[in-house]
């Protein structure tokens, strides 16, 4: 029996066909661990602003790969060493880079979770899976922790221009339809240098570089900083919030959870405990979305008042309003809310599901992180901040801060009597 073909070519419609280059990295991507990024979404909750915003951290990864693919060809094409390893390192860490998301990514990775951001988790499942793959994995982690010796490879993977950013970029705006996402990382990448082992832009990518930082700051604040999506987010945190409050107070049986799921509710669960305990570990990989969904569906039907409602508002789409400013709300204006809410028959206690306070920020470019840096025709490499002629370059890397409250103004609509 012939050996199955392991090198695919797959259609994927922002970039058309991309190849899965090696036999290990099919192998990853036919792994659950990897698989399961079919059940998560990329953007959340945006699908409630952006219909066709249906894609997932599965489409994103291989993306990513795929950019990572095409940088390592460029450097490679402008005579630096490059070795048949060192690529398919960096095309493992970029691919398995968001292996570590939970459910709803972002949105949940807050409350789900004591403090445990999503890379932590990521790492954690690559040195599992290096184990498995015994030890094939060691120099694509030692990429994604930035312990290598040739430091450009970790700000392929991670920096404020690293293949993530430019596949995430392009995807979200091609799925949402906002043009503005476009960033043309085709471009950037054919520009793409190495000094000394860093990375740069040679200087004929600055205006490429500029329309990325642009797009990232306009993308932040229509797709992924929207007010609609922030007010259905704020409904799923305060739904999750609502059941580990019944879970912790009256027992395990009184809300229904996948028994993988359940665990995340009744136990706060840090890093340490993810590092110690194989069991937490072994649970996460086998939560997405769909337990998610399935749980508001069922929670819908719960004798508590405050789950129920929020969650038949969040299925039905009946959200939140929100009110955006540039400055805290007065204490007044927050007062004059809670009045409101407590006239429909509202507790203390409910109200904090009900009136959601908080900020959203957003900087395109921070000079202080790891720098874009630019090579001019001399040889010398300075800062994009400083390499730009645009006036508004230096106005990106400012960080953009706006403050939200959100409350259940279409509560009236709702069947909770007022002498409740």
């Amino acid at each position: 029996m012939s050996a199955p073909n392991k090198k695919k070519i797959l259609n994927d419609p922002v970039y058309g066909f991309i190849t899965i280059p090696t036999e290990l990295l099919f192998d990853l991507v036919e792994h659950p661990y990897f698989q399961r990024l079919r059940r998560i979404k990329q953007l959340g909750l945006s699908e409630y602003v952006y219909p066709g915003a249906l894609h997932t951290r599965f489409h994103h990864a291989l993306g990513a790969m795929h950019l990572m693919g095409q940088a390592m060809s460029t450097l490679q094409s402008k005579g630096h060493s490059i070795s048949t390893e060192e690529c398919e390192a960096a095309q493992i860490a970029i691919l398995l880079h968001d292996v570590g998301h939970g459910p709803f990514s972002h949105v949940l990775e807050c409350c789900l979770l004591e403090d445990v951001p999503h890379e932590e988790i990521s790492l954690l499942l690559m040195r599992e899976l290096n184990q498995q793959f015994n030890g094939a994995l060691s120099l694509a982690i030692r990429m994604f922790e930035g312990t290598y010796e040739r430091p450009f490879f970790h700000q392929l993977i991670s920096s404020q221009l690293d293949m993530d950013r430019m596949d995430y970029l392009n995807r979200d705006g091609y799925y949402t339809g906002v043009a503005e996402g476009a960033i043309g990382a085709e471009r950037i990448i054919k520009m793409l240098d190495l000094v000394n082992d860093q990375l740069v832009v040679e200087a004929k990518g600055i205006l490429s570089v500029e329309n990325f930082l642009n797009a990232r700051r306009l993308m932040y604040w229509q797709v992924y900083l929207h007010k609609t999506s922030i007010c259905a987010e704020s409904m799923l945190i305060q739904i999750l919030r609502r059941a580990r409050f019944l879970i912790r107070q009256t027992g395990a049986e009184a809300v229904f959870a996948p028994e993988s799921f359940r665990l995340f509710l009744q136990d706060s669960i840090s890093l340490a405990d993810f590092r110690t305990n194989q069991t937490y570990l072994d649970a996460f990989t086998r939560l997405d979305d769909f337990d998610i969904w399935f749980c508001i569906k069922q929670w819908a039907r719960h004798p508590d008042f405050v789950l129920s409602t929020l969650c038949q508002m969040l299925l039905d789409r009946r959200l939140f309003k929100i009110m955006l400013s540039t400055e805290p709300f007065a204490a007044e204006l927050l007062a004059e809310l809670e009045k409101q809410l407590h006239q429909l028959g509202l507790t203390d206690e409910e109200l904090s599901y009900f009136l959601v306070e908080g900020q959203a920020t957003n900087a395109a470019y921070l000079p202080s992180g790891d720098r874009i840096s630019i090579k001019l025709k001399s040889g010398k490499v300075i800062d994009i901040a400083d390499a730009s002629d645009l006036s508004n370059i230096q106005v990106l890397t400012n960080i953009v801060r706006r403050y939200y409250v959100c409350w259940a103004k279409e509560l009236t609509l709702l069947s909770k009597p007022v002498s409740q």
